[in-house]
């Protein structure tokens, strides 16, 4: 018997086409086993009947007759299969046999259909552990047949969803399904994390979450794992499937694959990472989710752009954004689009610390960022300008979703909570921070002891003091004599304050 490898390189055709011969019936099944150690270090190899390279040869001398793929399929008693991995199959196929070089393209063609059309169950999580995207097969497979998922995301919580649908009398199948799902949290959560996250099960349900975790080996540094799995078929029986689980910044994918295909194809896609992400991302289902908002505008930059020739301005705009960048990522800052030069980024629930807190944190650090770039850059032009970022915070619940044209994916948040931080961040001025109200009063007390907000209030003429721990209307900060201000109106009753320190960290305690 030859191995697929063996066989692609005797016939001169790409991993592509053997697939799609395989999915058409022209080629049957391989058989799926470990290879002898002369044969590389891949762990198993599905083999092909030495018969398999005539069939090749004639498939590639009918084409040249012009008959159609159908045709060939037809002939060698194949049959086209239902799913749509196999309808791009023979549409790539139905094409002349691709020379060396048109293999990368037909490749790149299966693979962009390839994240709608996995060939078993696959879904993403968020670090919370809550559904982002989920495809047909997961739904059948885990969830109960349920395709209207609920939009708020807590409700979205993959563990529960599988406690909830898998039949509590059959701990075995369970635990086989929860081991890996706990493994890839065990990379990215300590035990009290994931029991604070899963509070509100049952006792005998969290007893059974602790067990797991105590009993996996935690994914290590590596993107991808690979699991066997058994999952159930619709009539009873278990069917053995490939378990790979990627991680990304956004989250973490799972896709199965049965073992009887070929899966290389499949390891291939996976390693594409920024392809992957990128078309799960376009695919992510919007969610309704608690959020903080963050919009940061630079002061004067009007005034700045033109006292700086054109390509020191970009200059210096991309500096802002190259050192803020690796702030952003520690913070679990997402960007979203800003319609000027400015910035807007989003904080979500995380599962080992505040999000309220990741923003507040994240807002100082750049503050203090601008100040190193303002020395930076009056040392090298000779001039006494101040960089200031004025930035407004905000909290609340909103619908997230993402918009994309072409190859490019833009997040954004629905609803009034970006709006009132986008006003706030008009209203600050001097490099300054500020937050609403309800942002800071959902912080706990113990936490908010830590941070040193408050409003600078007169006290006589030309006096002022920094009153701590309070607020103020936005309305009452302004001045009235100055028409521009009319444009605050709108939040004018909307309670502020500075925000000028924090001095504890952002991780959420545990009980």
């Amino acid at each position: 018997m030859l191995n697929s490898k063996q066989l692609i390189e005797i016939t001169k055709i790409s991993r592509a086409t053997l697939n799609n011969y395989v999915a058409l019936g022209i080629l049957p099944n391989p058989v799926v086993k470990s290879p002898p150690e002369n044969e590389g270090k891949a762990t198993r190899l599905g083999y092909f009947d030495e018969s398999a390279v005539d069939v090749i040869k004639r498939v590639q001398i009918l084409k040249k007759q012009g008959l159609s793929m159908a045709g060939i399929a037809e002939e060698f008693g194949g049959r086209r299969r239902k799913s749509s991995v196999q309808e791009t199959a023979l549409a790539a196929v139905h094409q002349s046999e691709p020379s060396l070089g048109e293999h990368e393209s037909l490749t790149s063609l299966c693979l962009e259909s390839s994240i709608e059309s996995f060939p078993g169950p696959a879904y993403m999580v968020n670090n919370n552990f809550e559904l982002i995207w989920w495809n047909d097969s997961a739904v059948e497979t885990f969830f109960g047949d349920n395709r209207d998922m609920p939009g708020e995301l807590e409700s979205r919580n993959l563990l529960k969803l599988l406690f909830e649908v898998q039949p509590a009398s059959d701990e075995a199948t369970l635990k086989e399904i929860l081991a890996p799902h706990i493994a890839a949290a065990k990379k990215r959560l300590s035990q009290s994390g994931l029991i604070k996250i899963y509070s509100a099960l049952g006792a005998q349900q969290l007893t059974l979450l602790k067990s797991i975790y105590d009993d996996v080996e935690p994914v290590l540094k590596a993107p991808m794992a690979h699991y066997p799995s058994l999952l159930p078929a619709k009539d009873g029986s278990a069917e053995l499937f490939d378990l790979y689980v990627c991680f990304y910044r956004e989250g973490i994918l799972f896709t199965y694959s049965p073992v009887s295909l070929e899966d290389d194809f499949l390891l291939e896609f996976l390693s594409k990472r920024n392809q992957v992400i990128n078309g799960l991302l376009k695919k992510r289902q919007p969610y309704l989710t608690n959020v903080t908002v963050m919009v940061a505008d630079l002061q004067s930059s009007a005034k700045i752009c033109s006292e700086l020739p054109a390509e020191e301005y970009f200059e210096l705009i991309n500096d802002i954004w190259q050192q803020s960048e690796p702030i952003f990522r520690k913070y679990h800052g997402t960007y979203g689009k800003h319609a000027g030069d400015g910035m807007v980024y989003y904080f979500f629930p995380q599962p080992d610390c505040d999000y309220r807190l990741n923003a507040i944190q994240c807002s100082l650090k750049l503050k203090a960022m601008m100040r190193r770039i303002t020395q930076q850059w009056q040392s090298r032009k000779g001039w006494f300008s101040d960089l200031l970022l004025n930035i407004g915070l905000n909290e609340g619940q909103e619908w997230f979703g993402s918009f994309h044209a072409g190859g490019h994916v833009e997040f954004t948040v629905l609803g009034e909570t970006i709006n009132s931080a986008s006003r706030v961040s008009d209203f600050a001025r001097n490099g300054s921070v500020w937050a609403s109200k309800s942002m800071l009063s959902q912080i706990p007390a113990e936490k908010r002891k830590q941070i040193n907000f408050g409003i600078t209030r007169q006290i006589q003429h030309n006096e002022f003091l920094f009153v701590t721990d309070t607020y103020a209307s936005l309305g009452s900060l302004l001045d009235d004599t100055d028409r521009n201000n009319s444009k605050f109106r709108d939040v004018g009753m909307l309670p502020i304050t500075e925000l000028r320190d924090f001095t504890g960290d952002v991780s959420i305690g545990t009980a």
